[in-house]
C-alpha cells in the first residue's frame, strides 16, 4: 500500500509510540511492496474476465460449433459414456495418454480440456513455473482442435491470459513467487490496519466529516492527501478481503489456524482407495455416475484421474445455488477400485470455518455478486495504483519539507 506520513522524532512532534510505529509500518509496507501490489491489482482487474478474454483471443482453441439442435452458450450436460470414450481415445494415442485432469464443457460451444502434468523433474527449481499441457477437444466428434502449454510465459494470444494468471498468483517465479505474493498479502493487511489507525479522527462531527470527504479547494497537495485518506477508509474492507483471500490461496497453512480459533474447520487428510488392491478398477464413466448420483442436480465440471495405484478419482461439481460459479466448489472422492464414494466436500452443508474459506474465491473474483460484482472487483484492482501514487506524492512532499529543516 501507499504511504501517509514519514516517521518523525517523538520529542519534536509529541506523537506517542503507537502512532510512530503505525507510521513506520505503513511507510515501509508501501515502499517495499507497493509496486508488487500495483501489479497484482492491475492483473487482477484483467483476470476478472479471464474466461471471456481467453475465449475471445482464442476462438479456434476454446470454441467449437454447438451440437445440432442447441444454441451457442446453452447449458449442456455431458454423459458418462461420452467421457469414457474420450478417455479411451486419449489413452490409446501415444501423443497424449490418460490425462491428469479432464475439464468438461458446461455449455454448447465449449470444449473438453485435457490437462497433463509436467514431466518428472520439470519445474523443480524454486523459481521455476510448472508448465502444464492442455489439449482441447470437440465434444461432438472428440477431435483435437488444438493445444497449448499453461504456465509457459508469452504474449501470444494462446499464452497471454495464462501468463497474466501466473504473474498475478506467482509473479512468474514458481514457489518462490507464491510465497512472495502471500507475504505481499500480509503486508497489504498491515498497511490497511495501520492506515485505519492513522486515519482515525477525533470523535467530533467536524473531524469525522473532514476525514471522510475529499475537497480540492485550489490545492492539489491537499486534494491528494484527502483522496488518500478518505479513499483508504472506504476501500479498507474491500482490500482487506483481497489481501486475506490472496494469502489463503497461496499459503492456506497460514490462514487456517487463525480461522480455526474462531470457527470450526474440518480436518482434511489425503484420501486413498479402500477397495482391495487386486480388484479390477472402475472406468471414468462409473466414477462420473457415482458423482452424478450423489448430486443429480449438479453439473460435473472436472474429473481428476488417479495419479497412481491406490488413489481415487476426484470429481468437481457445481451445485445449483453455489456461491462459486464456473467449476463450483463441491468435491467427491470416488474409489477407483469399486466406485464407492469415499469423501464429499459440500460447501452448501459445510461447517462455519469451511464455509468461510469456500466463500473467499467468489468474493475475491466478485462472482459471488454476479456480473455487477465482477465489474466492481475489476475496478477495485485499480485502487493499489491510486493509493501508491497518492501516498508516494505525500511522502516525497513531506520528505522534501523535512530536509529543509
Amino acid at each position: 500500500m501507499s504511504v501517509i506520513l514519514i516517521w518523525r522524532d517523538a520529542p519534536c512532534f509529541g506523537h506517542n509510540f503507537m502512532k510512530r510505529l503505525a507510521r513506520v509500518v505503513h511507510l515501509w509496507t508501501g515502499l517495499i511492496f507497493g509496486a508488487i501490489l500495483v501489479v497484482l491489482g492491475l492483473t487482477g482487474s484483467v483476470l476478472s474476465w479471464i474466461h471471456e478474454l481467453d475465449s475471445m483471443l482464442n476462438p479456434g482453441l476454446l470454441h467449437v460449433a454447438p451440437p445440432a439442435g442447441m444454441r451457442d452458450g446453452q447449458p449442456m450436460r455431458i454423459e458418462p459414456a461420452q467421457v469414457q470414450a474420450l478417455e479411451r481415445l486419449l489413452a490409446g494415442d501415444a501423443r497424449y495418454g490418460t490425462p491428469s485432469m479432464l475439464e468438461l464443457p458446461g455449455h454448447a460451444g465449449g470444449v473438453f480440456v485435457a490437462w497433463y502434468r509436467p514431466a518428472a523433474g520439470a519445474g523443480k527449481a524454486a523459481t521455476a513455473t510448472a508448465v502444464t499441457r492442455q489439449v482441447m477437444l470437440d465434444p461432438a466428434n472428440l477431435t483435437v482442435v488444438g493445444e497449448r502449454n499453461w504456465g509457459e510465459a508469452g504474449l501470444t494470444r494462446p499464452l497471454l491470459m495464462p501468463t497474466l494468471f501466473h504473474v498475478h498468483r506467482y509473479l512468474v517465479a514458481g514457489e518462490t513467487g507464491k510465497v512472495v505474493v502471500a507475504v505481499t498479502g500480509v503486508s497489504l493487511a498491515l498497511a490497511i490496519l495501520t492506515g485505519m489507525f492513522l486515519w482515525w479522527p477525533r470523535m467530533t462531527r467536524s473531524a469525522i466529516w473532514h476525514a471522510l470527504t475529499v475537497r480540492h479547494g485550489g490545492s492539489w497537495p491537499r486534494f491528494n492527501f484527502q483522496l488518500h485518506r478518505a479513499g483508504g477508509f472506504f476501500a479498507a474492507p474491500l482490500l482487506l478481503i483481497m489481501a486475506l483471500s490472496g494469502v489463503y490461496f497461496n499459503m492456506p497453512q497460514w490462514v487456517k489456524p487463525v480461522v480455526a480459533v474462531f470457527l470450526p474447520l474440518t480436518p482434511v487428510s489425503k484420501v486413498v482407495n479402500k477397495s482391495a488392491p487386486a480388484r479390477v478398477g472402475i472406468g471414468v464413466s462409473a466414477a462420473l455416475i457415482a458423482a452424478q448420483t450423489r448430486f443429480p442436480e449438479g453439473r460435473v465440471s472436472r474429473i481428476s484421474f488417479p495419479p497412481d495405484a491406490g488413489q481415487p478419482f476426484e470429481i468437481r461439481v457445481r451445485q445449483p445455488g453455489e456461491l462459486r460459479q464456473g467449476p463450483g466448489a463441491t468435491r467427491i472422492s470416488v474409489d477407483a477400485g469399486d466406485g464407492s464414494v469415499l469423501r464429499v466436500i459440500d460447501p452448501e452443508r459445510a461447517r462455519g470455518g469451511d464455509k468461510l474459506l469456500s466463500w473467499l474465491f467468489p468474493l475475491h473474483t466478485g462472482e459471488a455478486f454476479g456480473l455487477a460484482g465482477r465489474i466492481f472487483v475489476s475496478l477495485v484492482g485499480f485502487l493499489p495504483l491510486m493509493f501508491f501514487v497518492t501516498g508516494l506524492v505525500i511522502w516525497v512532499k513531506l520528505r522534501r519539507k523535512a530536509l529543509m529543516y
